[in-house]
């Protein structure tokens, strides 16, 4: 179990300890459920976990050919085999070295073209992840402005998957991924805040200095539409990994790492 009724917040040293801690997280749920729904983030801070998890299947300790996965978001425009697309990002760096079955991961189709289109895609996607019987395991990233999937700072903490357009700070971010910021779309389609709250346990992943002040507002400030990260305080299961630089502006920092050195006695069955 990780969490019960509270954020659990995890400091750990590095982006390589959240990497194998995440990825424990994820390989011990697939192995106790080889059926689980799985939510699943692209970007920089998810790839560490996503080696680590390749690497468990090609050592034969875990198998996803059996998970159901859906991805937060993709762009607006650009084809499933765009080389920037989600879709491409997913199966290079762990669905096709990972083992997972393609006909059970699913992304938004940012490829359709009219506005009638886009609006029968979100539906589309709210309901394929009504059928798989929701989400086991959300993964997620947080952005420097507190955004979770493309929920940006105002959206809805209600908000269902549908199209949002992305910040200029959010293209300037993924723009190191394209040639040039004229090339980042402009639109992308997510999963909505109200969807991610549905998953049964969420795990956020935060690292580098960079993410301090969003970790900050989103783990102790209000729960706000403009820090959207900040809903997760409404989520019964959520788990936090951060590393030394993330959890830098955390005012209960040392509470936090005497509460997970009691979680990890009481999990271990150790007296206090």
């Amino acid at each position: 179990m990780i969490g019960d009724k509270v954020m659990r917040i995890v400091i750990l040293e590095n982006a390589d300890q959240v990497a194998t801690a995440a990825a424990d997280v994820i390989a011990s749920t697939v192995q106790r459920h080889p059926e689980a729904v799985l939510g699943l983030a692209t970007g920089g801070t998810p790839l560490g976990t996503y080696q680590k998890l390749v690497e468990r299947a090609k050592r034969g300790e875990v198998a996803f050919d059996r998970v159901t996965t859906f991805n937060l978001d993709e762009y607006v425009g650009l084809p499933a085999d765009h080389p920037q697309s989600y879709c491409t990002f997913m199966r290079r760096h762990l669905f096709e070295p990972g083992g997972f079955a393609l006909e059970r991961c699913y992304l938004p189709n940012g490829s359709v073209t009219t506005w009638q289109d886009l609006e029968e895609e979100c539906r589309r996607y709210e309901t394929l992840i009504q059928r798989a019987g929701g989400i086991d395991l959300q993964l997620l990233g947080i952005g420097a402005d507190g955004h979770i999937a493309f929920n940006e700072p105002g959206s809805s903490l209600a908000s269902r998957t549908r199209v949002k357009a992305l910040t200029e700070q959010t293209r300037r971010d993924n723009a190191r991924f394209f040639s040039c910021i004229d090339e980042v779309p402009r639109l992308a389609i997510t999963m909505g805040i109200g969807t991610i709250l549905e998953a049964r346990r969420i795990l956020l992943l935060a690292t580098g200095e960079q993410k301090a002040e969003a970790v900050r507002a989103f783990v102790e400030g209000p729960v706000s539409a403009q820090v959207p990260a900040s809903a997760l305080q409404l989520h019964a299961a959520t788990v936090v990994m951060l590393d030394a630089p993330a959890a830098t502006l955390l005012a209960r920092k040392e509470y936090y790492l005497s509460m997970e050195r009691i979680q990890q006695r009481l999990e271990a069955g150790l007296p206090l």
